[in-house]
């Protein structure tokens, strides 16, 4: 049987991956990353020395023409929002599924990716989405962990930690800009890395333009109804009314737990 881990660069995919070697082996087990072209430096890092641990050098996939989440938008005249992210499906599930279609004999290979005990109702989705391969999802079975204690597990087998959990980002995805990410992500890019907010600041000016309607990436729920909330009125709301900040907002991911 062949293995195949869908690999993030997040820490549940490298626990995914460490459970899958030990249970199966390395010379079956194949990391499949998917690239966004927009991570976050340190992601590679890590993916560098995690995956030379586990001794599986990484297969990486991407978009036939290496586009960004931001192209991607602009291509499919669609600004992706914390509901609904093509982003995901173009540059995440599509290069995944092309490689399996080419290598992975589904009557052959079974399929990880890193759902854990705390998002099972995505399970049945996923399983049906990434049909005709089988899934598995080691981390969603005893013994049950949480990220934290993942990170501690690969800080105690001698990894770095990537600086966006450090920094207090949910995930380590999309150089921390995830579009699925709340106010309280996009208000702590604003605060660490401010060039790659003004970067989508701009790209979802370019949008609104380019579609002539009142999108947005975030949603205002504050007062009774809910309202387009630009990145632009959330960086000025930080400045003047923080008070009408959701910091508990905070969302991001999903891009392989969602169906394919």
């Amino acid at each position: 049987m062949k293995h195949v881990v869908m690999w993030s660069g997040g820490i549940t995919s490298w626990a995914t991956a460490r459970q899958v070697v030990a249970e199966h082996g390395k010379a079956s087990t194949t990391l499949l990353f998917a690239d966004t072209n927009v991570e976050d430096e340190d992601l590679y890092a890590f993916n560098d020395q995690a995956s030379t641990a586990l001794g599986i050098p990484l297969t990486r996939v991407a978009d036939e023409q290496e586009r960004d989440p931001w192209q991607v938008f602009e291509d499919r005249r669609w600004l992706g929002n914390t509901r609904i992210a093509q982003c995901s499906h173009v540059l995440k599930q599509e290069p995944c599924r092309t490689w399996l279609t080419a290598n992975a004999n589904p009557a052959q290979t079974v399929v990880y990716v890193g759902i854990d005990w705390s998002e099972m109702h995505r399970i049945p989705g996923n399983r049906e989405g990434w049909a005709p391969w089988r899934v598995e999802y080691p981390l969603a079975s005893p013994p049950y962990r949480d990220k934290g204690q993942l990170l501690t597990e690969a800080r105690a087998v001698g990894l770095p930690i990537p600086r966006l959990y450090r920094y207090g980002f949910a995930h380590n995805n999309c150089g921390g800009a995830c579009v699925k990410g709340g106010q309280a992500q996009w208000l702590r890019l604003l605060k660490i890395f401010p060039e790659r907010y003004a970067r989508a600041e701009a790209a979802e000016k370019r949008m609104r333009a380019l579609l002539g309607k009142d999108v947005s990436i975030l949603r205002d729920r504050h007062g009774s109804q809910t309202r387009p909330l630009t990145l632009t009125a959330l960086r000025e709301r930080a400045q003047a009314k923080p008070d009408q900040l959701d910091l508990f907002d905070e969302g991001g991911c999903g891009c392989f737990t969602e169906a394919a």
